[in-house]
């Protein structure tokens, strides 16, 4: 593995999430392209992106920035879920399991957030 983010179990966890969010949209209503996909899809590469960025060298303390950043990012995927569910567009074993997931993972960003 070329970069450092790619051996992190937390970066692998939200590369994985970030599939199956994106998977799960494919069966929203078109009029939710726009809206809601377009949302839930930005924010879950959002936690992904930004424990990549976080990881390149930089100072713990901006790699701690990042993974804030990251958190946050995973809180907006969790709230899409709730509206999502809301509206009938998330089945509840869908959202269940999303919400599981993560809860998991922003605890995972949290642990390393708190190492560094």
């Amino acid at each position: 593995m070329a970069f450092k983010f790619e051996n992190l179990q937390v970066w692998q966890k939200a590369l994985d999430l970030s599939v199956e969010v994106h998977q799960l949209t494919k069966s929203f209503p078109k009029d939710e392209l726009y809206v809601l996909i377009s949302q839930i899809k930005r924010a879950a590469d959002s936690v992904v992106l930004n424990i990549a960025e976080g990881c390149t060298g930089q100072s713990n303390a901006v790699f701690k920035v990042f993974l804030n950043y990251s958190i946050r990012s995973g809180i907006e995927v969790v709230s899409c879920l709730f509206v999502g569910n809301r509206r009938d567009i998330i089945n509840e074993s869908d959202f269940q399991k999303l919400y599981d997931d993560y809860q998991t993972l922003i605890k995972m960003i949290t642990a390393l957030r708190n190492t560094l």
